[in-house]
C-alpha cells in the first residue's frame, strides 16, 4: 500500500483509522471508513488498494479484484498492488488474467522478484513452460540462493524437453535445500534423463535420511518395477508399508505384488487392509476377487460382492465379481450378461479374456476368438513391449539351435562328477499340454516332491552365464552349479525327506543341454498334446507376460514358438543321450491308469492307486500357479481335446508351421 506521507491529509487520516479497525478485526468498519473516504474524494489508488486487501480477507474475491484492478490501473508500476491483484486472481482461479498482470516488463522492474516468481508459477500452471523457464531463469540469476525457484526451474525445463538442464537446476536446488520433496523431483528428472542408476541412489539415500517418509520408497518401488526387478520391488513396497500402514493405496500395491509372487494369503490380508483404509477403493475389490479366483475360493465371491455393494463401490465392480461367481457355477449366459454390465475400463484385458471363455463354453467360437484376440491386443500394448520381448526370445532359441552341433558337443570339458544326491526328474512340454494335470497326479504319490514352475534351474542358468557357458564348464563349475540348484530347490521342497524331486517347468524342454551338463542321469517326462489344441489353448490363456508367455499374444508367434521349442528339444535329444518318457494328453484323459503305470515304472516308483484321484490331491495342494488352476480341480473332461476343430478357420494361417509336428506325433489334421 502507498506510503501515508505521500497522501493527502484526509486520505492519510482515513487510512490510519481504517487500518486500526482492520488490525483489531473489525473488517466491516474498516471497509466503511475506506468507502466513505472514496466518496469524499480521497486517493483512488490508496483507498482501492486497501479495500482490495480488506475484501480478500473477508472472503469476497470478486470485490477484492475489482478494487485492486482500479488501484493497479491507477499505478501499474506499484509492485505491492500488482502482487496483491495477482494473488487475488490466482485465488479466484483466473490464471490467464493473473499472468496478464505479471508481465515480463513488470517482472524485470521488480527488485523483490515477487512478480517473476508469480509469472513462473502462472506460466507453469498454464502449460506455457518456455515462459516459465524464462521467468525462473531471471529470478535465479538475481537471487541464486532461491532453492524454490531452482526447483521450479528444473521442473519447467523438464516439461520443455531440456532434460539435462532440468537435472542441473534440480541438483542446484538440492545443494541449497536437500528436503525430501526436492530430492524426489531430482530423482524424477534423472529417470527422465535416462540416468536411472543415479535416481536409484537418490531415492535410496532419501529413504535412509527420512525414515518416517514412505514417498521415496514408493518412487523407488515404481522404478524397480519399470526395470523388471520384481523381487526388489516387493521388498521395497513392503518397507514403505511399514512406514505408512494406513495408506490404502500402498496396501493395494503391496497386495498386487504379493499376488504376482503367488503369496495368496498375504495378498488377501493386504487387500483387506486396503479396503479397511478406503472402503470404496475399487481396485482392492477387483484384486481380492482375482485372488479368490486363482485360489479356487469361489465360495467367497458372494460375500465380497455384498461387501462391495454395502460400501457403495461402483456397480460395475460388483458385476465383475458376480460374473466370476456365475462362471464358476457354470452359468455361462448369466455370467456373460453380468460381464456386459462391467464398464470397459474395468480390468479390460481380463474382462475380454473372461468373455472369450464364456463364449467358448456357449459354442460361439467366432465371437470367442474375437474376444481372445481383443485381450491379446490389449496385453500387447503394454509399455514393456511384450511382443518385442517375445521376438528376442525366439531369436535366442534360433541362435542356440545353430550352436547345437556335434562339434559343439565335442568341445565340452570334463564330464560331470558323481552326484551326492539323485538327479531330479524334469517334467517338460509345451504349455497347455496337460503338465499341470500330470504333476498333480505325480504329487499324489508319497515318494515324490513336485516343484511347480519354480526358479532353481532358471536362476542357475542366469548365474553361470546361460547357454553360452554350458560347454566350457569344468568339474568345479558343475559341482557348484549343481549345489546351487539344490540350495534354491530347498526353498520349495524338503530335501531332507528324500524321495523323487520332479521339477515341472514346461519350457525347460529348451534347457536340455544345461540339465544334461549338471545331471547326466536326469530323466525327462515329455507331455504331448495335439499341436493345434496346444497353440489354440496358449492363445486363449491369460498368462503373466514374461518373455516366454508373451509369445502367446499372436497366433503366428505362438506357432513359431512351438516349432522352435520342439526343434530345440529334438536337436538336443539327437546330440545328447537323455532318457525321456512321453505322456500323450489324449491317452491320459481316456485311461489314466494305462498311461501312468508304465510312467511310474520308468520313474522307479511303486504303483499307488491314490494318484488317480487328482481332485483330492489338487484340493490338498492349495495354490496352483499355472493357467490350469481351475480345471485341475474338475473331474477329468474331454471337451478340450479336439477343440481346435471349431477354430480351424482361425488356425489356418499357422497350420503350415504346425503340420510337420502334427505328422511327426501321429495326429490328424
Amino acid at each position: 500500500m502507498t506510503d501515508n506521507a505521500a497522501l493527502d491529509p484526509v486520505t492519510a487520516d482515513t487510512l490510519r483509522t481504517a487500518v486500526f479497525a482492520a488490525r483489531t478485526g473489525d473488517l466491516g468498519r474498516a471497509r466503511q471508513l475506506a468507502e466513505s473516504g472514496l466518496s469524499n474524494g480521497g486517493d483512488v489508488v490508496a483507498l482501492n488498494a486497501f479495500l482490495g486487501m480488506v475484501c480478500a480477507r473477508a472472503g469476497e474475491p470478486d470485490r477484492a479484484i475489482a478494487h485492486l484492478r482500479k488501484a493497479h490501473e491507477g499505478r501499474p508500476q506499484d509492485i505491492t498492488i500488482a502482487c496483491n491483484l495477482i494473488a487475488a486472481l490466482i485465488d479466484a482461479g483466473s490464471l490467464e488474467d493473473a499472468i496478464a498482470v505479471a508481465t515480463p516488463g513488470l517482472a524485470m522492474a521488480d527488485a523483490s522478484h515477487r512478480v517473476g516468481r508469480y509469472r513462473g508459477f502462472l506460466a507453469q500452471s498454464l502449460g506455457r513452460f518456455a515462459d516459465a523457464v524464462h521467468a525462473y531463469e531471471q529470478v535465479v540469476a538475481a537471487v541464486p540462493g532461491d532453492f524454490e525457484s531452482w526447483n521450479n526451474l528444473g521442473n519447467a525445463r523438464r516439461a520443455t524437453g531440456d532434460l539435462d538442464g532440468s537435472v542441473a537446476a534440480l541438483l542446484r536446488a538440492n545443494e541449497l535445500d536437500s528436503s525430501a520433496p526436492l530430492r524426489l523431483n531430482l530423482a524424477s528428472a534423472l529417470i527422465a534423463a535416462g540416468r536411472a542408476d543415479e535416481a536409484e541412489r537418490v531415492l535410496k539415500r532419501t529413504g535412509i535420511d527420512f525414515p518416517d517418509d514412505a514417498k521415496a520408497l514408493t518412487e523407488l518401488y515404481v522404478l524397480l518395477k519399470q526395470q523388471g526387478r520384481d523381487d526388489e520391488a516387493l521388498q521395497v513396497i513392503g518397507q514403505a508399508i511399514g512406514r505408512d500402514p494406513d495408506d490404502a493405496g500402498l496396501q493395494l500395491k503391496y497386495a498386487i505384488e504379493l499376488g504376482q509372487f503367488m503369496r495368496a494369503e498375504e495378498a488377501e490380508r493386504a487387500y483387506r487392509r486396503a479396503i479397511a483404509g478406503d472402503p470404496r477403493l475399487n481396485d482392492a475389490y477387483l484384486g481380492l476377487a482375482i485372488n479368490y479366483e486363482h485360489t479356487n475360493r469361489e465360495e467367497e465371491f458372494a460375500a465380497l460382492a455384498e461387501l462391495a455393494r454395502a460400501n457403495g463401490v461402483d456397480a460395475g465392480i460388483v458385476s465383475f465379481i458376480e460374473a466370476l461367481a456365475l462362471r464358476r457355477a457354470g452359468q455361462w449366459q448369466a455370467a456373460l450378461d453380468s460381464l456386459d454390465r462391467v464398464p470397459t475400463l474395468v480390468e479390460p484385458e481380463r474382462s475380454a479374456h473372461i468373455r472369450g471363455t464364456l463364449l467358448d463354453r456357449l459354442g460361439r467360437s467366432d465371437d470367442a476368438f474375437a474376444a481372445f484376440s481383443k485381450a491379446a491386443r490389449l496385453h500387447a500394448a503394454h509399455p514393456s513391449e511384450p511382443v518385442n520381448r517375445a521376438r528376442q526370445l525366439r531369436d535366442n532359441l534360433r541362435r542356440e539351435m545353430d550352436a547345437l552341433t556335434p562339434e559343439w558337443r565335442a568341445n565340452w570339458g570334463a564330464g560331470a562328477p558323481a552326484a551326492s544326491r539323485p538327479a531330479p526328474v524334469f517334467l517338460v512340454g509345451f504349455p497347455r499340454s496337460g503338465t499341470t494335470l500330470l504333476d498333480t497326479m505325480l504329487m499324489g504319490h508319497p515318494e515324490t516332491q513336485v516343484m511347480e514352475e519354480q526358479p532353481p534351474l532358471t536362476s542357475v542358468n542366469a548365474e553361470i552365464g546361460g547357454f553360452d557357458a554350458v560347454a566350457g564348464m569344468d568339474e568345479r563349475a558343475i559341482v557348484a552349479a549343481r549345489a546351487r540348484y539344490f540350495e534354491l530347490a530347498g526353498a520349495h521342497v524338503d530335501l531332507g525327506r528324500g524321495g523323487l524331486i520332479v521339477d515341472k517347468s514346461p519350457l525347460h524342454m529348451n534347457k536340455v543341454p544345461l540339465i544334461h551338463r549338471l545331471f547326466p542321469d536326469a530323466r525327462f517326462i515329455l507331455a504331448l498334446r495335439h499341436p493345434c489344441d496346444v497353440v489354440l489353448s496358449c492363445f486363449m490363456s491369460n498368462f503373466r507376460l514374461n518373455a516366454a508367455m508373451s509369445n502367446f499374444l499372436r497366433l503366428e508367434d505362438t506357432a513359431e514358438f512351438y516349432d522352435l521349442n520342439f526343434a530345440h528339444w529334438e536337436r538336443a535329444r539327437i546330440l545328447l543321450p537323455i532318457s525321456a518318457y512321453t505322456v500323450v494328453y489324449e491317452e491320459m484323459i481316456e485311461d489314466r491308469e494305462a498311461v501312468l503305470r508304465p510312467l511310474f515304472d520308468f520313474l522307479g516308483l511303486d504303483w499307488r492307486a491314490e494318484v488317480l484321484d487328482h481332485q483330492r490331491t489338487a484340493a490338498a495342494r492349495g495354490l496352483i500357479t499355472t493357467a490350469s488352476y481351475s480345471q485341475v480341480r474338475e473331474p477329468i473332461y474331454k471337451r478340450a481335446a479336439g477343440r481346435w476343430l471349431r477354430y480351424r478357420d482361425h488356425l489356418a494361417p499357422v497350420l503350415p508351421t504346425l503340420r510337420p509336428w502334427i505328422d511327426k506325433f501321429g495326429y490328424a489334421l
